[in-house]
């Protein structure tokens, strides 16, 4: 009987998520605002810690953010990441390599020590500062692909440069992590870290994802065929299968999920039923992808904020908007030889992820951070995360007013 009562629960937690999120969907494109933001502020708003705690049923929340309702965030962010992956060739991502390594690894490394440096002038010890720098390294993909989709510009150079770069960084993220991660969980200290291990840790971390992208290329287009596969539906369901497996396989060698859900999506990118899973997987992100905004929204909790942990929050929002929009936009605006391009990929990857949400965690869990840190760092996850939409759609904004002018000095 508990466990049904817990099932009714989640699935009502559901679909009050997904009709907030549908509903300010509908708000913001009436004002002519991303509508990621939308399902956003849909989440803050209905989520448990806001207007979600005053939603109840015999004295019960309706609305509760248990594990599978997370878990459904999770696979919102694979659908998400996977269609990404549609959108760029092997060849193309490839031929971008060069520059999504240099932007997404100065990505990386500039929020990294800035933040290493800021936070130890703030009176933090070295770990306590290097955990705070972990969370403003990553960047979440997710937000900026939502907004380049509705623009029409998944095609457009400095898309493909975001996600690009936000792969690379997400990789080396996630490398960085597991370093922070083992000396958090061995009790070590900042004296402890062996530059030579890290190094190793990360060329595994990349080399995995090589031969995972190696290997999708050459199995995924002879798996998923006509070939085989002539039952209605059953090309969909395989390439569905084989880009949860390729994220479970991915997670399991401690990367992050998404990038394997986003290797099968390059693999199927240029084989025939491209058309065939993209007309599907749409259709499918329309139910997961508001689904993870408003998830993300909704774990964000406002009540233990007061006006001290505001002010840390503003200083750290700071640093983790300017480090990515300079540490990645200058050298995109040399690669690209577009300085507009160049700023739109730093904004791009302004956006932090479901990565510093995992560093919070870990932090709090191992004894290293405090609860007001970790207040922090959510708000500095939730307000990075409200700002690249709105700066992106301000900037392709300018671009769309920029056109008719030329034209008619033409």
């Amino acid at each position: 009987m508990v466990e049904e009562v817990h099932f009714i629960q989640t699935i009502i937690g559901v679909g009050i998520l997904l009709f907030a999120a549908k509903l300010m969907a509908e708000l913001f494109l009436r004002l002519k605002l991303p509508i990621v933001l939308g399902e956003l502020i849909a989440g803050m708003a209905i989520g448990p810690f806001a207007l979600g705690a005053f939603l109840t049923f015999n004295g019960e929340p309706l609305l509760r953010l248990d594990s599978e309702i997370r878990v459904l965030g999770e696979i919102g962010a694979i659908v998400i990441l996977f269609m990404a992956g549609l959108e760029m060739t092997p060849r193309e991502f490839l031929k971008g390599g060069k520059q999504s390594l240099t932007v997404g690894t100065l990505g990386v490394i500039v929020p990294f020590f800035a933040g290493l440096f800021v936070f130890q002038f703030f009176g933090f010890d070295a770990f306590q500062a290097m955990m705070i720098a972990t969370a403003l390294t990553a960047t979440s993909v997710a937000i900026s692909i939502q907004v380049l989709s509705e623009f029409g510009k998944l095609k457009s150079p400095e898309a493909r440069l975001i996600i690009g770069a936000a792969i690379v960084d997400d990789i080396l993220a996630i490398a960085v992590l597991s370093v922070v991660t083992s000396l958090a969980s061995d009790g070590g200290s900042i004296g402890q870290i062996d530059p030579l291990d890290v190094t190793i840790t990360i060329l595994q971390v990349l080399g995995f994802f090589a031969a995972m992208l190696i290997a999708a290329v050459i199995l995924i287009p002879k798996v998923v065929t006509t070939q085989l596969w002539r039952a209605k539906g059953s090309v969909e369901g395989i390439a569905t299968a084989a880009f949860f497996g390729a994220a479970a396989l991915a997670g399991f060698f401690g990367l992050s999920p998404i990038v394997g859900a986003f290797a099968v999506g390059m693999a199927l990118s240029t084989t025939k039923v491209f058309e065939k899973v993209e007309s599907y997987i749409e259709k499918i992100g329309l139910i997961f992808a508001p689904l993870f905004f408003a998830i993300i929204g909704a774990q964000v909790d406002f009540r233990a904020v007061d006006f001290q942990i505001l002010m840390f929050s503003g200083i750290v929002i700071v640093i983790a908007v300017v480090t990515k929009l300079y540490g990645c936009g200058l050298p995109a605006w040399m690669f690209l030889k577009d300085k507009a391009q160049g700023m739109r990929v730093g904004i791009g990857m302004i956006s932090r992820g479901e990565v510093g949400l995992i560093v919070a965690g870990v932090g709090v869990s191992a004894g290293v951070l405090t609860s007001d840190v970790y207040s922090t760092i959510v708000l500095m996850v939730a307000a990075t995360t409200i700002i690249t939409p709105l700066w992106l759609k301000m900037e392709y904004r300018k671009e769309i007013q920029h056109k008719p002018e030329e034209s008619r000095s033409d």
